[in-house]
């Protein structure tokens, strides 16, 4: 994809510059090496691979790049996920560029894993929201998806969803759907924002698709899923942890939105060695 395409060349300008000053001053330009990537931690689950195999087809086209676990599932400490062949200065300057999309996309991973343990035997569809890093909105969702749980909308474009302060301007929650009516396709769904029942009774009375519950107590979710009657799916958001989750399953909730699983997850820690072909030494890794 164009962007993420963007993104990898920008981090390798930022971090590279007018050149890799110490590679190229110590590797002979033809020089050959491997490298490995470890895991230092417990149950990281992997994602980035596509990411990081651009990084360094892009210093060298002949890199060989060789997964040696599948995406999604959760590793133990000091496993090796990924092996490499190629120029030495490539995989020196490529290094740490890779290893922090990595890092970052493992992280989001292995949280969102995390925080659908408690999801299971629900039938809830647990989804991330537009909290992400400017730029790396489509790698974010992509590891949300490595994770396990599912994307909401990708931006402005590509679903309707009428918030408090598009309710402000319209001037009900009546009339902000129907201008919307007006506007879309009729095969797009129209989600409404409620932060009152009220609101959830308004939504529901104007054919809104979904009805995302906002920051409501768990009392207040369960007779706005009474009022609401099965005419609309039922998202909640806001004030979400992983204790409430069998409340939300129970009252008859079908998605939960959480921008935490995006902003709140940190980065995993992953280490590169690199060596010249055939000294990798065995005690790396396990």
């Amino acid at each position: 994809m164009f962007a993420v395409e963007r993104l990898i060349d920008l981090a390798l300008e930022e971090d590279i510059g007018t050149g890799d000053i110490t590679t190229e001053a110590i590797v002979p330009e033809d020089a050959m090496g491997e490298g490995i990537v470890i895991t230092r931690e417990e149950g990281i689950v992997p994602a980035g691979f596509s990411v990081a195999r651009r990084v360094f087809e892009k210093l060298d086209k002949d890199v060989v790049f060789s997964p040696l676990v599948k995406e999604g599932e959760a590793l133990a400490l000091n496993t090796r996920i990924l092996h490499l062949q190629g120029r030495m200065r490539a995989l020196l300057t490529g290094e740490r560029t890779a290893l922090n999309f990595m890092q970052r996309l493992c992280g989001i991973a292995t949280h969102v894993r995390a925080f659908g343990r408690g999801m299971e035997g629900s039938d809830i569809t647990l989804v991330d929201t537009r909290k992400t890093t400017p730029g790396w909105r489509v790698l974010e969702k992509y590891a949300v998806r490595v994770g396990g749980a599912a994307n909401h909308r990708m931006g402005l474009y590509d679903g309707v969803l009428i918030k408090d302060n598009h309710i402000a301007a319209a001037g009900g929650v009546a009339s902000a759907v129907e201008a919307v009516r007006r506007r879309v396709s009729h095969l797009v769904k129209i989600e409404v924002e409620a932060e009152t029942l009220e609101e959830a009774d308004q939504a529901a009375d104007a054919g809104a698709d979904v009805i995302l519950l906002d920051n409501m107590d768990a009392d207040m979710i369960r007779e706005a899923v009474r009022r609401i009657g099965g005419r609309s799916l039922v998202e909640v958001s806001g004030m979400v942890t992983q204790e409430k989750i069998k409340v939300l399953s129970l009252a008859g909730v079908h998605i939960i939105s959480a921008g935490a699983l995006t902003h709140q997850a940190r980065a995993v820690d992953l280490s590169m060695r690199i060596a010249p072909p055939g000294k990798l030494r065995p005690e790396w890794a396990t």
